[in-house]
C-alpha cells in the first residue's frame, strides 16, 4: 500500500508512443488511472494473443512493479530488457531482481543502467563500489526487529510514529467499511492511534482517528514534542484541488499536507500548509523536537528525483519559509521518502537510490555532526521495501514498516546496545597526531576484525557490541607498535588514545634496545612475539639506511661448552634470516653466537628466570 500511496499524483505516467495502438487502448487506459492489477490482465491477454512487444512486456513489468509484485516484475523486465530499453528500466529490473535475492544477476542490469545513464548519481555510486552487499551484511547490527500484534491480518498497517504522550499514531487499509481503492483493492486509507504502555511495551486497541480521517486516503501523520499540532497527508480532493493537467480518464489527486491543533482532547482547526501546489504533491511529515523545521516528501519543482525530502522553517500560524531540497548528498535520482527526524536531529529516511539490499531501504544521516548516509542494516533492512522508520529516544524504541511477510506490516527497532570507540593516534613525546597509521581492531579470541587507516588528525573510529573485550594494534611508520585493550562496556562513547614511542629511541649507547629476544629450550625458531619486537629493528634500519647490525647471541650454562655454542649460533643466524626476509640487505647485518662466553648471571644452580635472561639476544650498531 505504500508503494501505491506515495507515489499517487506524484508524478503522471507518460506512455510511450511506441508499441501503443489500438489493441493496448483498453490496458493503457487502466495504467494511466492507476488501475494497475487490471492492467496488467489486459496487457497479459494481448501476450497470450500473441501481440506482444517491447511496449506490451514493459508496461506489464511496470504495472507488476508499481504494486511491488517483484516475482512478476522481474519476469516481464526479462522480456522487456531483450529489447534495447531506456536506463531507467534496467534500473528497476535490478531492483526487482534484489528483492529476490539475485543480487549477481542485479549488478549485471545495474552494469547496464551505468552505460546509459553514467552521471546519475546512482550509477556513479555503484560504479565506485558495485560488490557492496558483504560490507552491508557485516556491519555492527543497530536493531533487533520484532513485528507487532496490532497488524491487521488482511490489509496494509504502516508509518507508526509513537509520541511522547504514549499514543502510537499509524496509518491503515483496515477499514472495510470504507470504499475499495482499484489499484490494489484494498480501501482506501486512514489515521488510526493506539495507547502505548512504556512499562510493559504493550499497545492498546487501535482506534480510527475520526477527527481527521476523510473519505480519501489520509496519513501519515507528525506530531510536535508538546502534543499540539499535528502535521498530516491526505489526498488534495479534499481542498477541493486535483491536477487540472491530467489528461486521465479520471480526476488525479495530489498528496497535500494538513496542518492541525489539539483543543480539549480533539484535533480540529485542520488546514491545509500554503507550499501545497496542484502541480506537485507534498506529503510525509516529520517534525523537529522544537517544533520549528518540518520535513517532508514532494516532487515539487527543483526536485532531484522521483521524490525528495525536502524542509521548510515553520514560522507560526500557519506560516513558513521557503522549502529547501535536502540535496543530493541525500536525495538520488530515485525515490527518497519517509524522512523522520529524532530529538537528537538524526534524519531517518527510506530510498531506493542509495546502496541497499533491494526495494527501498531505510537510511540514517546525523545532521547534528554533519554524518555520512549509512544504511542501517539487517534486521530492519531486507531484499523487499523497508520504509517509515520513527524512533522514540523518551522509550528508547522505533518503529519501522515492511513488505517483507507480502503485505505492509508494523514492526518495532529494538536498539542493540553498541559501543563508538574513538581512537587517536600521537607521538608519545610530543603529542603530535599521527596520520596514515594502521589500525587493527580484534575480537576477545584475538581474531582480526578490520584494519583502518587514521585521517589527517590522527584519528578513527570503530563501531563496537557492548559488553564484549576487543583489542587494538596500532603500528605506524618509524613507531613501535602499540596494543591497547578495551574492556567491556554498556554503551556510549569510549575515547583511546594510543600513544607511540618514535623508534629511535631505542638507541641507546651505540645498541638497539630490544625488549628481551627470548628462544625456547634448546630451540633457535622465531616466535611470534620474538617476530614483532624484531619489526622495531627492521623499522630503524628502514630509517637509517646506512645502518649495519652485529647480532650477538648468546645462551644460557646448562648444556655442554660446544652444544651451547653451536645452539647460540643457529640462533644468531635465524634473527638474521627473520631481518633479511623483511626487506634488508644482507650485507647490512651480520650475527655470531658466543654461546655461554659473556653469561649475564654467573649461577652454577640458576633458576629459570635466571637462564631466561642469559638466553638473550643483543643487537649492536657497527656502523
Amino acid at each position: 500500500m505504500k508503494n501505491i500511496y506515495y507515489s499517487i499524483g506524484l508524478l503522471l505516467i507518460s506512455l510511450s508512443a511506441m508499441g501503443q495502438n489500438k489493441d493496448t487502448a483498453e490496458a493503457d487506459k487502466l495504467f494511466e488511472t492507476f488501475e494497475y492489477i487490471d492492467a496488467a490482465d489486459e496487457y497479459l491477454k494481448l501476450v497470450n494473443k500473441g501481440k506482444a512487444n517491447a511496449y506490451i512486456y514493459k508496461q506489464l513489468a511496470e504495472s507488476h512493479y508499481n504494486l511491488f509484485n517483484y516475482k512478476e516484475a522481474a519476469k516481464w523486465y526479462a522480456k522487456a530488457t531483450e529489447y534495447k530499453q531506456d536506463a531507467e528500466t534496467y534500473f528497476r529490473y535490478a531492483e526487482m531482481l534484489k528483492a529476490e535475492g539475485k543480487y549477481k544477476e542485479a549488478n549485471e542490469q545495474m552494469k547496464e543502467f551505468a552505460k546509459l545513464a553514467p552521471k546519475d548519481q546512482r550509477a556513479v555510486s555503484f560504479n565506485k563500489n558495485p560488490d557492496y552487499l558483504p560490507q552491508l551484511r557485516s556491519q555492527t547490527k543497530l536493531f533487533d526487529e520484532r513485528i507487532l500484534d496490532i497488524n491487521d491480518k488482511k490489509n496494509s498497517d504502516f508509518a507508526a510514529v509513537l509520541t511522547d504522550e504514549n499514543i502510537l499514531y499509524f496509518t491503515s487499509s483496515r477499514n472495510t467499511a470504507k470504499r475499495k481503492y482499484g489499484r490494489n483493492e484494498e480501501p482506501y486509507l486512514d489515521v488510526y492511534k493506539a495507547s502505548y504502555d512504556a512499562k510493559t511495551g504493550k499497545i492498546g486497541k487501535p482506534e480510527a482517528l475520526t477527527d481527521i480521517n476523510t473519505k480519501w486516503h489520509d496519513g501519515p501523520v507528525a506530531v510536535t514534542s508538546d502534543g499540539k499540532i499535528m502535521y498530516f497527508a491526505s489526498e488534495s480532493f479534499m481542498s477541493g484541488e486535483y491536477d487540472k493537467n491530467s489528461t486521465a480518464s479520471q480526476l488525479t489527486g495530489l498528496i497535500y499536507l494538513f496542518r492541525a491543533t489539539k483543543k480539549d482532547g480533539k484535533w480540529t482547526n485542520v488546514k491545509p500548509v500554503p507550499f501545497n501546489s496542484d502541480s506537485w504533491s507534498t506529503g510525509n511529515p516529520a517534525i523537529s523536537k522544537d517544533g520549528k523545521t518540518l520535513y517532508f516528501t514532494s516532487n515539487r519543482e527543483g526536485s532531484i528525483g522521483n521524490t525528495d525530502i525536502w524542509k521548510v522553517e515553520v514560522k507560526g500560524n500557519n506560516t513558513y519559509g521557503e522549502p529547501i531540497n535536502l540535496g543530493p548528498e541525500i536525495n538520488t535520482e530515485a525515490k527518497e521518502t519517509f524522512p523522520y527526524i529524532t530529538d537528537d536531529n538524526k534524519l531517518f529516511f527510506s530510498s531506493n537510490g542509495h546502496n541497499g539490499f533491494g526495494g527501498l531501504d531505510i537510511f540514517m544521516v546525523d545532521l547534528a555532526n554533519d554524518g555520512d548516509v549509512i544504511n542501517v542494516g539487517e534486521p530492519v533492512n531486507s531484499p523487499q521495501d523497508d520504509f517509515a522508520f520513527s524512533f522514540n529516544i523518551t522509550n528508547n524504541i522505533g518503529f519501522f514498516s515492511s513488505n517483507r511477510k507480502g503485505k505492509d506490516n508494523m514492526y518495532l527497532a529494538i536498539p542493540v546496545c553498541g559501543v563508538e570507540v574513538f581512537v587517536t593516534v600521537k607521538d608519545k613525546n610530543t603529542g603530535k597526531p599521527l596520520a596514515n597509521a594502521n589500525v587493527t581492531i580484534l575480537d576477545d579470541k584475538q581474531y582480526s576484525i578490520e584494519t583502518r587507516k587514521t585521517d589527517a588528525n590522527g584519528k578513527l573510529s570503530y563501531d563496537v557490541d557492548c559488553d564484549r573485550v576487543y583489542s587494538l594494534k596500532v603500528a605506524a611508520k618509524g613507531y613501535e607498535n602499540s596494543e591497547l585493550s578495551l574492556t567491556k562496556t554498556k554503551g556510549g562513547d569510549v575515547n583511546v588514545d594510543a600513544l607511540l614511542k618514535p623508534l629511535d629511541d631505542i638507541i641507546v649507547d651505540g645498541a638497539i634496545m630490544l625488549k628481551n629476544i627470548y628462544f625456547d629450550y634448546n630451540k633457535s625458531n622465531i616466535k611470534p612475539e620474538t617476530a614483532a619486537e624484531l619489526d622495531k629493528l627492521v623499522g630503524i634500519m628502514e630509517q637509517n639506511p646506512d645502518m649495519k647490525i652485529e647480532v650477538k647471541a648468546h645462551s644460557d650454562n646448562r648444556g655442554s661448552d660446544q652444544y651451547n655454542l653451536e645452539l647460540s649460533d643457529r640462533r644468531a643466524r635465524a634473527t638474521v634470516q627473520y631481518v633479511i626476509s623483511q626487506g634488508i640487505d644482507k650485507s647490512r647485518i651480520s650475527g655470531k653466537g658466543y654461546g655461554e662466553s659473556q653469561l649475564k648471571i654467573d649461577c652454577n644452580d640458576c633458576t629459570e628466570e635466571q637462564h631466561a635472561v642469559n638466553r638473550r639476544t643483543e643487537f649492536i650498531i657497527v656502523e
